[in-house]
């Protein structure tokens, strides 16, 4: 599957939000997950592939001019105009993804599988925690936006600065602790211990935290131990790792995974 920039627009400092249209857009079964996404397949700059392409395509390529694999969330898909809105993190002229977004026009073409997702906020407990970074902002807006008049929810996000922070909005009662990287001495653990420290609203609640791997275990660490949180009933999994380039974080992640997952008997 395929789609076409439509519009191209800078949200923050390290965030870009891109449109997709027409392509195959008209066979787009949306996911009812609030952390839909899809596996986008970036062509990188000198290759001589062309979007849409085909399996067989990529047989006669050297490795540097193949398509690198990227995940997304789906920020918002407009099922009437069939228009889908992702919002890329970019920081400068690192990554493929990102890259990507910053040269961005429109007529440009994305090829991309799924969607895919798992979560949704539960209607059967009475409020919600939402836990991340920049990378799991658009999993975050799209989940309360979900949530209905009445609901609570509470959303911890870390950025780099005030100028990073997105309009959060929502018909729930929704509380929103930014923290700032950049005016903190040990910006590592700011997000678990804003986390730790926070007192919780009453009753049940789920959980969706998601973002860099080192700060996601230090939480998840923290719900298990305090908090009581059912690992197998939670929404918890990191995106990517800090120092580490997309290409050795998948070849590391299974193994990073399966020690957090005994973090559970040590808690």
């Amino acid at each position: 599957m395929y789609a076409e920039v439509q519009t191209v627009e800078r949200l923050t400092p390290s965030m870009v939000r891109i449109v997709l249209h027409n392509g195959d857009l008209e066979n787009f079964d949306a996911s009812t997950a609030t952390d839909s996404y899809i596996n986008a397949r970036f062509v990188p700059q000198g290759s001589p592939l062309v979007v849409p392409f085909e399996a067989d395509d990529l047989e006669a390529l050297d490795p540097e001019h193949r398509p690198r694999p990227r995940r997304f969330t789906v920020r918002r898909w407009d099922n009437e105009r069939r228009e889908l809105t992702i919002d890329f993190v970019a920081h400068g002229d690192a990554g493929y993804a990102g890259t990507w977004a910053q040269r961005a026009t429109p007529g440009d073409r994305l090829q991309f599988s799924g969607p895919s997702g798992s979560y949704r906020p539960s209607n059967e407990t009475d409020w919600h925690l939402l836990v991340g970074d920049e990378s799991a902002l658009p999993a975050i807006a799209a989940s309360i936006e979900s949530l209905s008049a009445g609901a609570i929810a509470s959303v911890f996000v870390v950025v780099d600065g005030p100028e990073h922070e997105l309009p959060l909005r929502s018909n729930a009662e929704v509380s929103v602790t930014w923290l700032h990287r950049n005016s903190s001495v040990a910006p590592e653990t700011l997000l678990a211990e804003a986390v730790a420290n926070a007192e919780f609203p009453a009753g049940t609640f789920d959980v969706f935290v998601h973002g860099e791997a080192g700060e996601v275990r230090a939480v998840r660490k923290h719900l298990l131990a305090d908090r009581n949180v059912d690992a197998a009933a939670a929404s918890i999994s990191p995106y990517w790792r800090r120092t580490y380039t997309d290409e050795a974080w998948r070849e590391v992640k299974r193994d990073w995974m399966s020690e957090q997952a005994r973090d559970i008997a040590a808690a």
